[in-house]
């Protein structure tokens, strides 16, 4: 497989090229920025003794981040003109503090105009979140 190097064109881009992958440091003041700013106040989110009293090994990130984070990795790929059309994404095993998230994707299909992104965000535990982006892209 390839990688994608330039910001893409519909034309230009091909099934099976790669993104460029993103890595996200996964801090205990990002963990908790980006739940208050997404106006997640869940106590799992950023109180490491509430979130152990309920099952966790410690806090951890919510689903608004992970979709945010999803959604500018493909973003800094395609470019300022592309438009997110689609995110579909689930979530696996957890993301928490001192660790990191491995973003990666590769090009799966071009229909209509826009382009299906296949992703994945991994860290030490396995997958965090896995799914597909639908970007329209310029021609």
């Amino acid at each position: 497989m390839s990688t994608v190097t330039g910001t893409p064109s519909y034309d230009r881009v091909q099934v099976g090229q790669e993104l460029p992958e993103l890595t996200v440091p996964l801090t205990r003041t990002l963990i908790v920025a980006t739940a208050i700013a997404s106006r997640d106040y869940q106590d799992v989110h950023h109180d490491p003794e509430l979130a152990r009293e309920r099952g966790s090994k410690d806090i951890f990130m919510n689903i608004l981040s992970t979709n945010g984070f999803v959604g500018r990795f493909v973003t800094d790929w395609a470019g300022p003109d592309a438009v997110l059309k689609r995110v579909a994404i689930r979530l696996g095993v957890p993301n928490y503090p001192g660790d990191s998230m491995r973003l990666t994707g590769v090009v799966r299909a071009k229909v209509d105009g826009a382009v299906e992104v296949e992703v994945r965000g991994a860290n030490s535990l396995g997958d965090h979140v896995s799914g597909t982006v639908t970007v329209a892209l310029p021609r």
